[in-house]
């Protein structure tokens, strides 16, 4: 079974339409699905997947954040604990839309399991093999995206105020013991916290094309160097930090 990916990305050019596009947040999640769309393919070239599951990793990561321009419409905030699960609300809309994307239901289920679990602290358990498989490939994908957008676009606005901020010793702790950073209700100012849970995205990294692309682009460093930090403590953890997540870059 062949997957018209052409035809899903003009449905998926249509649909985000409907929204504000000339609002910046808005048109920054539709080309942030398009680049998830390419990073996943990659990916799952580079596992030596079939054309036809690599196509259909492809229009995973065209889909996985379908639910981000209604979040943002309604609520004015990507922070699903400040409004709605967007991956949760992403499998409603495809629920109801998916037919527009693919004419088969041969993979309904993978795509729905896979968008739901992308954006979770923890793969949910009981997914076969092959639904594991897709939701790791697009936890990745969406991960090397944030990373790219964390160099380019993020804090451009706050970068002088994030500089003034303190380290939280639990989000230190957190990062030393190679976990992700759990997120917190009604944490939406920008501080140093934010731009650890970036970094620490490298813990939750699958693949070793993942690791490579994370290295490759020294996206770590190019993070960090963005700030200078102005308290003496939280100057020195953030260069443990950086020789923690860079030694752990590069054994991957």
């Amino acid at each position: 079974m062949n997957i018209d990916l052409e035809k899903a990305k003009q449905e998926f050019l249509k649909y985000t339409e409907k929204f504000d596009l000339e609002e910046k947040h808005i048109k920054r999640k539709q080309l942030h699905s398009l680049r998830v769309m390419e990073i996943s393919k990659k990916i799952a070239e580079s596992l030596k997947l079939t054309q036809e599951e690599i196509e259909l990793a492809t229009l995973i990561g065209l889909l996985h954040d379908i639910a981000r321009f209604e979040q943002y419409t309604k609520f004015e905030t990507f922070n699903d604990l400040m409004s709605i699960d967007h991956a949760d609300y992403g499998v409603e809309i495809l629920n109801k839309d998916i037919r527009k994307y693919i004419e088969q239901d041969k993979y309904d289920e993978i795509i729905k399991k896979a968008i739901k679990n992308h954006n979770k602290y923890a793969i949910e358990e009981g997914l076969s093999e092959k639904e594991l498989l897709f939701a790791k490939i697009i936890r990745d994908a969406d991960k090397l995206d944030i990373f790219y957008e964390a160099v380019n676009m993020f804090w451009k606005d706050t970068k002088e105020d994030i500089e003034k901020t303190v380290i939280s010793e639990n989000v230190y702790e957190q990062f030393i013991q190679n976990k992700i950073i759990k997120r917190e209700k009604n944490k939406e100012q920008d501080t140093v916290d934010k731009v650890i849970a970036v970094i620490a995205f490298i813990f939750d990294i699958n693949f070793r094309e993942s690791l490579g692309a994370i290295r490759q682009e020294n996206y770590i460093n190019k993070i960090l160097d963005r700030f200078n930090f102005e308290d003496k403590d939280t100057k020195i953890k953030m260069e443990e930090i950086r020789k923690k997540a860079n030694k752990y870059v590069e054994k991957g």
